[in-house]
């Protein structure tokens, strides 16, 4: 269906970006999650034998960004063991030494992180999410990973009692395929068992969720506020976060999104005015 038939399909699902829509980080967190990664990781290895230093850690792992940001560039993405199997080779020069009783423990360290230095859930998330479960609407989630894998992510939605809301999370990590790639939204409306244009996608970001969405033939919310990303790329420009921003350059495409909400208690009168358009 062309994205020009999209006013002619009702509301059945909605999907969410995560981070900067529905999870927040504090000031400094990212800097701080990263040494706490460089120490999990390095004690790790060297409990296996692999001798490291943290700082041979933090210069591995920062390598590793740096070759992980240029194949972001394609909308490609790397497998969390895959990125912890590159780390070791820069450290040991040989990545076969990743042996696979191993990669239960690596694969804990590298996202213990994130439960030390947790980001903190949209206040109004829960209220929305439950809103919308009681209007029948399916929920979906799909979140371009940045260094925490999928399942770190969804250990720490269900930590904090939202997980189940979810009738799908989909996380790049896992699929290969980064947010605007249609593929990544057809997938979504595939695995709900809805079409495109009966998907409202809520994300942050310009180009990776409305741009993406709407190319892919699903509707689109902009949730425009300052809480998320603005603060962060301000206060730490060199966190994965604000380095993943930079590739996200609409390279002068005008988009315009099918609503712009500045809250997401503001959501579902969006939605309910996309549907009167239907």
């Amino acid at each position: 269906m062309s994205i020009l038939d999209a006013d002619d399909c009702t509301v059945k699902a909605v999907t969410f970006d995560l981070w900067e829509t529905l999870l927040f980080d504090r000031d400094g967190a990212s800097a701080r999650r990263a040494d706490a990664r460089c120490r999990n990781l390095a004690r790790t290895l060297n409990g296996l034998g692999i001798q490291v230093s943290v700082e041979e850690m933090s210069v591995a792992i920062d390598e590793t960004v740096s070759s992980i940001l240029t194949l972001w560039e394609t909308n490609k993405d790397v497998a969390c063991i895959d990125q912890i199997r590159l780390i070791i080779a820069k450290v040991s020069k040989d990545s076969s030494k990743l042996k696979r009783e191993w990669v239960n423990g690596l694969v804990s360290a590298y996202n213990l992180s994130v439960r030390e230095v947790p980001p903190y859930l949209n206040p109004e998330a829960r209220t929305v999410l439950d809103d919308l479960k009681k209007r029948h609407k399916l929920i979906g989630l799909i979140c371009n990973t940045g260094l925490t894998s999928g399942a770190g992510l969804r250990q720490f939605l269900a930590d904090e009692g939202v997980a189940d809301y979810f009738s799908l999370m989909i996380f790049s990590e896992e699929i290969g395929i980064r947010k605007p790639d249609p593929r990544i939204f057809h997938l979504a409306a595939e695995k709900l068992g809805v079409q495109q244009c009966e998907i409202v996608h809520v994300g942050d970001n310009l180009k990776a969720d409305i741009w993406g969405a709407m190319n892919a033939g699903l509707k689109a919310i902009h949730f425009s506020s300052r809480e998320g990303r603005d603060r962060i790329a301000e206060s730490d420009p060199n966190s994965l976060l604000s380095l993943s921003q930079k590739l996200d350059n609409l390279e002068g495409r005008k988009v315009v999104p099918d609503m712009t909400i500045s809250s997401l208690s503001m959501l579902t009168k969006a939605i309910e005015q996309l549907e009167r358009r239907s």
